[in-house]
C-alpha cells in the first residue's frame, strides 16, 4: 500500500516528508502498534538512530523478543556470536 501526502499538507504542517515519517513512526511505536525495528523502518532510519531520536524526546524504549532476535542475527552476520 502506498500513501500519498501532498506538498500542501507538508507545508501546512511545516514539515519535510522525512520528518512526517519520523513522527508517524514515533506514534506507532509509542502506542505499541509497531516494534522498535519496524518503527525504525517506517522512519527510514537505522535502529540506533531511531533509538537516539526517541531518547532525544525522552521516550522509553521497550526491548522485545523481535529486537533481541534481530540483534542476534546481526551479531551472527558479523561473526561475533
Amino acid at each position: 500500500m502506498s500513501l500519498v501526502i501532498s506538498d500542501e499538507l507538508l507545508q501546512a504542517a511545516d514539515m519535510t516528508a522525512e520528518e512526517l515519517l519520523q513522527e508517524i513512526a514515533i506514534v506507532l511505536f509509542q502506542t505499541e502498534k509497531l516494534s522498535l525495528g519496524k518503527a525504525a523502518e517506517v522512519a527510514r532510519m537505522d535502529r540506533l538512530r531511531f533509538q537516539q531520536l526517541l531518547a532525544s524526546r525522552e521516550i522509553p524504549v521497550n526491548y522485545d523478543r523481535e529486537d533481541l532476535e534481530h540483534d542476534l542475527d546481526t551479531l551472527k552476520k558479523l561473526g561475533r556470536l
